[in-house]
């Protein structure tokens, strides 16, 4: 069965690029692995499972993958947070201080991480998120980021591979 990096980017098991990652299965294994620890942790800390995938759909839309994103809004529309969905969408808000915060800091570190700084993470600390669930935020847009990344990456060898 493939994993979700391989459904997103369309790479036929039978063509060479497929061959070559069925050869790093075990990377996409841990992948998918890494998904479902951020996304549907057993500890949720402050971060609900309805929270973080809005924000993982929110940075997917911010780089453009709509597929992704429509993956992590499945997730949103079957959780009990309903009023973080407008949290998926760039430039979106939803009314609470402590949610609000942890989407603009999403949006930093998707479109601009080199520019986040320790200020930030005050910010965080000062709209009431302790350490712990800033890293969970942390990790959060970490493996996002990755996906995205390697799902463009593997479209992108798809693509010259077909030429």
């Amino acid at each position: 069965m493939p994993t979700l990096i391989e459904t997103l980017a369309g790479i036929p098991a039978e063509t060479r690029l497929g061959q070559a990652l069925t050869m790093r299965a075990e990377i996409l294994r841990l992948s998918e692995a890494a998904h479902d620890a951020v996304l549907l942790p057993r500890e949720q800390g402050g971060l609900s499972h309805g929270l973080r995938a809005a924000l993982a759909a929110r940075m997917c839309r911010h780089l453009g993958d709509d597929a992704l994103a429509a993956h992590y809004d499945s997730y949103v529309a079957h959780s009990e947070d309903l009023d973080v969905a407008s949290l998926a969408y760039p430039g979106g808000t939803c009314g609470h201080q402590l949610q609000d915060a942890m989407a603009r800091h999403a949006d930093l570190l998707t479109l601009e991480p080199r520019k986040a700084t320790r200020s930030d993470i005050e910010a965080l600390k000062a709209a009431g998120l302790g350490e712990a669930d800033i890293v969970r935020l942390s990790e959060l847009a970490a493996f996002v980021n990755y996906q995205l990344r390697v799902v463009a990456g593997f479209k992108l060898l798809k693509q010259v591979a077909a030429q």
